[in-house]
């Protein structure tokens, strides 16, 4: 479905995001893990990708399946880095002709073992660009071209340390021609309320959605600060953390406690969507479904705002 349709018939969106395997075997489990979160019924469900050969084809053969094998609608990410403007061609003329409808267009940092990589040799090298060359494309699979997505930093981006300028770069991502903005998971909600804020008073109008990422360990905490520079963990949820003391139980229970409280203010301030970042597993996602009193995406949108 075009996530044009989704954001009509869906007051709130409700959204999976998945990596790609490295193994036939991965590959396997992770799409019993997608089947499983397939009766919580998102809106879509979106793949990662990497500029790498190997990363790159399994993303495209995960959204395959899914679209296939599946009732879901699948969103393949596509970045910048690496690509030629004729590559870049081929994989959405791929995408066009498996009837992929979605795509989400980022600036992308270069595959691990070549940090020096010179970006100059790339087609593009911003997200902007991608959009409007995507945007560009006449092989599509549906009149309307490509729904496309671009992200969103609540926390700023690592890239961008002047916020006004970040905003500006943001409005000229959505006027090439993204459908919605899909954030980097955060902790604190306000960082997400006051983006939100800035979001219109830069004219950006496009559905955004939040970003949400439980902490499920000690290591996947200390991974999430690796990966997203400037992630902003609040010391109450530190502090939280810290009792928790050696027991990964109590971590997890913890991490899940404050990702649902998270989504709960998040619907009662009318959020446009919940992005959820899985990391390929089901059981974080499905408790704050569960947390939240309810079976299904469609039963969530339908929750009366509390009083």
């Amino acid at each position: 479905m075009h996530i044009r349709d989704i954001f009509e018939q869906r007051p709130t969106t409700f959204s999976f995001e998945f990596f790609p395997p490295k193994t036939d075997r991965a590959s396997e489990d992770l799409f019993r893990t997608i089947a499983d979160l397939q009766s919580l019924r998102p809106s879509f469900v979106s793949v990662t990708y990497g500029a790498g050969g190997s990363t790159r084809e399994r993303t495209h053969d995960l959204i395959v399946r899914i679209q296939k094998e599946t009732e879901l609608t699948a969103i393949s990410h596509l970045t910048c880095v690496c690509h030629s403007r004729e590559e870049l061609a081929a994989i959405l003329d791929r995408y066009a002709d498996s009837r992929i409808e979605n795509i989400l267009a980022l600036g992308g940092d270069p595959p691990r073992g070549m940090e020096g990589y010179d970006r100059s040799r790339d087609a593009f090298q911003y997200a902007e660009q991608l959009v409007a060359f995507i945007r560009s494309r006449a092989k599509v699979p549906d009149s309307r071209g490509f729904g496309v997505g671009v992200a969103g930093f609540p926390e700023g981006h690592p890239g961008t340390p002047n916020r006004v300028k970040e905003m500006d770069h943001l409005k000229r991502k959505v006027d090439a021609g993204a459908d919605y903005l899909c954030t980097q998971l955060f902790f604190c909600n306000a960082d997400f309320y006051d983006f939100r804020e800035r979001c219109e008073l830069a004219g950006i109008r496009v559905p955004l959605l939040a970003g949400i990422m439980p902490i499920t360990s000690r290591e996947n905490m200390a991974r999430m600060a690796e990966l997203a520079l400037g992630m902003r963990f609040p010391a109450r949820l530190q502090r939280a953390i810290a009792r928790c003391g050696d027991d990964p139980e109590a971590v997890a229970k913890v991490g899940i406690h404050w990702a649902t409280e998270q989504c709960r203010d998040l619907l009662d301030n009318e959020v446009r969507g919940l992005h959820f970042y899985t990391l390929n597993r089901s059981d974080a996602t499905r408790r704050i479904y569960e947390n939240l009193g309810v079976k299904d995406s469609a039963a969530l949108e339908k929750r009366p705002v509390a009083v």
